[in-house]
């Protein structure tokens, strides 16, 4: 063998070796590069799809609780033998279930046996049964508020449902359970993901997936099912009659926290695809989301990928041998070098093309994610209304005993006051619309002390049930200021209601409100109560904070200084010495020769 035959094999094998290395390092590179960038997005994702999760469920699990305080539901309870209340109740649980686009909501009894539904006109009516094994029953009975996913024995459908006791004095005569469908939730949260481009199943504590983006994921177990389990699975009854298989997955599931990248190969749309898995609990739902992010979009850029660096790498080689013959073989490298310099082009403009996709795909998450505000902007007009609700109520049964007496002549004075609560209530949620869009809003000159005496009307009936001391301190003078007095009731019916709450266990229950100028006027509203701890006085008007362990969504307080705020005033809270809290509000004066020229500081279309 000649010496040039030997050089050329020598050659060769080296920059066979050296390239077979390149593409390896590359491979294996750009694969962990990828899967890191892949968890990294599936982590934002995740806190996006439990965000969502969280606040679709929030908007419900108050509901139970409000409506045990509706007397109605215990009379029921203690004389079960009433047609006439149950007829009556099985109406309200209608209403109530058309307005909060619940699934069903019923009471049932100390035994676990419903004896009032929202569905008792439908054939698969939930009065009669029995529903003492479900853990949510068994919760509520227990005191305590219950919630758990399931698919009804009666109706068939998943569902999560919340529970809330009924007392009556301290016994628990029973519960009131609103069941939640699940899946518009789910339909939203697969509209999500498909904008993330990921897949997503939120699996129960057994591994059983119950919500999935993909139809064919549904109802299955990520872990295999032996005959004990399978037993135990039937004898929970949270999957009613349905079949649980396994999801056939490679290779199989394990639920450990490692940092090390967990791919699976899964069934999806009858092909097999493989996935990135991270998962995450939702601890109160008892809920694990799972985000399966493709990887197939990672396999397809390998190939080009490695080509590219396979021909950086072929070029220094051939640089080299190029160098090496430049003299015989000076025409063969430029062709070859404008051949690869065209190809870098034409992968820089692709790379170009794909960054511009990527910029526009993020700016569709970003807007996918606003949309996730509203769910949340919603569980503050539930917070808003349950005292005008209350006010109506109470006034409503009142004119049932007046009318029952045939006190005629107070009945129009309380249909007044209801009709007025109504429009109040109607202008409350209309102001809701003004979260999601522009408008000029309804500043107006506002009596102050009119604004407060509205205030009272709507929390009177609290006040007397309650057995609360309410007065009112004023000047024989009568002071304006330039804003909605819709939007200052809110805040003084909410300040007054955390302020009952407050003195729940307090021996002398008294709210003073007194009305004093300065060069602002300022309303202080003082209660008899325990007054509030200096380490809450900086987070209490901080959303979703709330002192409270039995009510509330901590959005009131901070709802509150944002109106006092866009009026260009203050809210303040301290301890009085005497005992208690105060609440001081102080907003600038409007005077009387400013009444055709609003506050130049206020601004146009200003909006919360």
């Amino acid at each position: 063998m000649s010496i040039n035959t030997k050089k050329y094999l020598l050659t060769t094998s080296l920059i066979i070796s050296g390239l077979i290395l390149t593409l390896f390092s590359t491979h294996r590179y750009y694969l962990n590069e990828g899967y890191q960038e892949t968890d990294h997005s599936s982590q934002q994702q995740m806190k996006e799809l439990i965000n969502f999760l969280g606040a679709s469920l929030s908007r419900y699990e108050s509901i139970p609780h409000v409506l045990s305080t509706n007397p109605l539901l215990k009379n029921v309870l203690l004389n079960q033998q009433d047609e006439k209340n149950l007829q009556a109740l099985n109406i309200y649980l209608e209403q109530i279930q058309n307005i909060t686009e619940s699934l069903d909501i019923y009471l049932v009894d100390a035994l676990g046996v419903a004896i009032s539904a929202s569905n008792w006109r439908e054939n698969y009516s939930f009065i009669g049964k029995d529903f003492s094994f479900r853990p949510y029953f068994q919760e509520a009975i227990e005191g305590n508020l219950g919630r758990y996913f399931a698919v009804g024995t009666t109706s068939n459908k998943r569902g999560y449902y919340f529970s809330y006791p009924i007392y009556s004095q301290a016994s628990i005569l029973g519960a009131i359970v609103v069941k939640v469908d699940i899946t518009d939730i789910e339909k939203q949260s697969t509209g999500i993901a498909r904008a993330g481009g990921y897949e997503f199943a939120v699996a129960d504590p057994d591994n059983i997936i119950f919500l999935s983006s993909i139809n064919e994921w549904q109802l299955t177990s990520l872990t295999p099912i032996d005959q004990s389990r399978q037993y135990a699975i039937n004898a929970s009854k949270r999957y009613a009659n349905r079949v649980i298989n396994e999801l056939t997955l490679y290779p199989p599931y394990k639920n450990t926290s490692n940092k090390e990248h967990k791919i699976y190969r899964i069934n999806a749309n009858t092909k097999q695809h493989d996935y990135l898995e991270t998962h995450k609990a939702m601890n109160r739902a008892g809920w694990t989301v799972h985000i399966m992010t493709p990887l197939a979009p990672i396999y397809q850029s390998l190939p080009a990928i490695m080509l590219l660096y396979a021909t950086l790498y072929l070029l220094l080689a051939l640089a080299a041998l190029l160098g090496y013959e430049k003299r015989k073989n000076l025409l063969r490298i430029q062709q070859v070098n404008d051949m690869l310099e065209q190809r870098v082009k034409d992968r820089t403009q692709d790379l170009e093309a794909s960054n511009r996709m990527l910029s526009e795909t993020q700016d569709e998450l970003i807007q996918a994610a606003k949309l996730t505000v509203i769910g949340s902007l919603s569980a503050s007009i539930n917070h808003e209304i349950n005292q005008p609700l209350a006010a109506i109520k109470s006034y409503a049964q009142n004119t049932l005993t007046l009318l029952s007496r045939n006190k005629t002549e107070h009945v129009k004075d309380n249909i007044h006051t209801i009709i007025s609560l109504t429009n109040r209530l109607a202008t409350i949620v209309s102001q809701f619309k003004s979260f999601t869009r522009k408008s000029q809003g309804d500043d107006s000159a506002t009596n102050i002390e009119l604004c407060i005496q509205d205030a009272m009307t709507i929390i009177q009936p609290e006040i007397d049930k309650q057995g609360v001391e309410l007065k009112l301190i004023t000047s024989t003078e009568h002071y304006e200021i330039w804003g909605d007095d819709i939007r200052l009731q809110q805040v003084l019916v909410n300040l007054m209601s955390n302020a009952i709450l407050a003195m729940e266990r307090s021996k002398v229950k008294r709210i003073t409100i007194r009305i004093e100028k300065g060069e602002m006027l300022c309303i202080k509203i003082q209660d008899s109560g325990p007054g509030v701890q200096d380490s809450q006085m900086e987070k209490i008007f901080e959303p979703y904070y709330t002192t409270s362990d039995r009510q509330g969504l901590g959005l009131g307080l901070s709802i509150s200084r944002r109106i006092i705020e866009s009026m260009q005033g203050s809210i303040e809270v301290s301890n009085a010495v005497d005992g208690g809290a105060i609440f001081e509000i102080c907003l600038p004066i409007y005077h009387s020769e400013m009444k055709n020229e609003p506050p130049t500081h206020r601004h146009q279309g200003e909006h919360l």
